[in-house]
């Protein structure tokens, strides 16, 4: 959603770098590119007037003329008051001192409220919670059967007594529910209530009727994150008309520009708590200002990264793939595998690798990535015998061929897995030789041993490997020879690290990350040569 504001922010607080001082025209440039990107993203005017005054003046303050480097400190500014306008720090729910606790959602229809009751009792369950999801929507045309299917996916009992299209008491459908669950012994109560196309009276009353009733810990708004600046006016009707003490952001993967998350909170005083980021009940995450501000400046978000991470990967198999690595085993096909399908586990690697810093100028690439391919790989893997799997140097052409048929796909693509597993091997072993001589983490990624990547790199880097060119006067093995000895090269073979570092411990921020000096198969990932 925010791709094209972050694009124009980050370019013109590019234009500052490589000045040693910062005049007052530098600034106001600055600031009117950015005051055109925010507008263009639908932001509210309010809003956008607010946060670039506060930029400006602290930009032309004394924190800034008496910086080291000032187009770093003004990158600074701007980051923390993109965090200010989300929010500033992550709010919190409210728990009741005895339980239920009791959720109420609120907002217009088509906002998502339905899909969106069932993500966050999947959230609430997966937190050690047993919430109880009740139907009060009795107006929608099928809202209490999409209620029970959502809860159903969600592993979630559902509270609906009554049929709905029209029929039966909301409010009186929200107070037996609480008591149910109090029966039951739920300690959460997420109570779905009914939505309009438009704000109206009727609407607003219902919401009171219903709140009045349950006496909610939290009245959670839902609303959709593409209709831009004018939700922060839908925002402030239902404040003033029924009261909430939190926003949920849905459809937050869509297309539009942003203006929603930028405009409610400002306006309204109250946190967004949780974004709706996909389809699945699984696209469901808490929000935090400070990732995406992070985020809208291409920093990355690597904490939510990491936190996907640990939910999805399986520590038993994650501890028993490191003592393998430690003890000189040969990393195989089916350890390849595995490392897909827990990739895979983790949802969209779309999503995924663009939570990584500097990642905007591979968005083209990423929005053309093809996410079957690990489908593919698993098909082509799972065509092979153990012993395959076990020693892929056995596979020869009519083995290639019989793979191919099996897995669907044809024997290029079998020659292009092989040869990328080729390289994740390789880049195993050198894991393996780190882990063993005590060192932790990743070759060549930050934290782990032989980092150099990236110009700002505080260890002092080796000499770049010189490739030697093919003598042969065959084109297509002159190129294979060529990439096979830059892979060498880049990999450390010989000595040094592996993807180029000179072999020295270094520690670098995430944001210094260069992406163009990834590993092979991250950058093959992105569609790189």
């Amino acid at each position: 959603m925010f791709n094209n504001l972050s694009d124009r922010i980050t370019a013109s607080l590019k234009g500052l770098r490589g000045h040693g001082r910062l005049t007052e025209a530098d600034v106001d440039k600055t600031i009117r590119e950015i005051r055109r990107a925010l507008l263009d993203a639908d932001v509210a005017v309010s809003v956008v007037r607010d946060f670039t005054g506060r930029v400006r003046e602290r930009a032309l303050g004394e924190e800034v003329s008496k910086a080291l480097n000032p187009a770093q400190q003004v990158v600074k500014i701007v980051n923390d008051e993109l965090v200010e306008v989300l929010g500033g720090a992550t709010g919190e729910l409210q728990w009741a001192k005895n339980p239920p606790t009791v959720i109420m959602l609120a907002g217009l229809q088509g906002a998502g409220k339905t899909t969106l009751a069932g993500k966050l009792a999947q959230w609430m369950r997966s937190e050690g919670h047993t919430p109880l999801l009740v139907a009060s929507d009795l107006q929608r045309p099928n809202a209490v059967n999409q209620l029970q299917i959502v809860g159903e996916r969600a592993g979630v009992p559902v509270y609906a007594p009554e049929p709905g299209n029209g029929v039966g008491d909301p409010v009186k459908v929200a107070l037996n529910g609480v008591s149910t669950a109090q029966f039951q012994q739920h300690d959460v109560v997420i109570v779905d209530t009914a939505g309009r196309l438009g704000i109206d009276e009727e609407m607003m009353q219902q919401a009171r009727d219903i709140r009045d009733a349950v006496n909610p810990h939290e009245t959670l708004f839902v609303v959709d994150a593409m209709i831009g600046q004018d939700a922060a006016r839908v925002a402030e009707a239902f404040r003033d008309g029924v009261g909430f003490t939190g926003v949920v952001l849905s459809k937050l993967d869509g297309d539009a520009r942003g203006g929603a998350a930028l405009s409610i909170t400002g306006v309204t005083q109250r946190p967004i708590l949780f974004a709706s980021t996909g389809e699945a009940l699984e696209d469901f995450e808490r929000f935090h200002p400070d990732r995406m501000a992070n985020r809208i400046l291409d920093m990355g978000d690597v904490l939510t990264l990491i936190e996907q991470a640990e939910k999805a990967f399986d520590q038993e198999e994650a501890e028993k793939a490191a003592a393998k690595l430690a003890s000189g085993e040969d990393f195989t096909l089916d350890d390849f595998l595995n490392q897909m399908q827990q990739l895979k586990n983790m949802g969209s690697i779309k999503k995924m690798l663009g939570m990584l810093p500097n990642m905007g100028q591979y968005r083209e690439a990423l929005d053309n990535f093809d996410e079957s391919e690990i489908n593919r790989i698993e098909a082509i893997i799972r065509s092979m015998t153990p012993e395959e799997r076990s020693t892929p140097k056995i596979i020869n052409g009519s083995r290639r061929s019989r793979i191919a048929k099996g897995s669907g796909t044809t024997v290029q693509q079998i020659n292009q897995l092989l040869e990328r597993f080729k390289q994740a091997q390789q880049m195993m072993k050198t894991m393996g030789r780190g882990m063993a001589d005590g060192g932790g983490g990743m070759p060549g990624m930050p934290g782990g041993p032989g980092m150099g990547m990236g110009k700002k790199s505080r260890g002092k880097q080796a000499p770049k490997k010189q490739v030697k060119k093919s003598k042969s006067k065959n084109p297509a093995k002159a190129a294979r020879e060529q990439a096979e000895a830059a892979r060498k090269a880049a990999a450390g073979e010989g000595g040094g690290s592996a993807f180029g570092g000179g072999g020295t411990t270094s520690t670098g921020d995430l944001a210094d990350i260069d992406p163009s000096q990834l590993p092979p198969e991250m950058q093959k990932l992105l569609g790189g040569k």
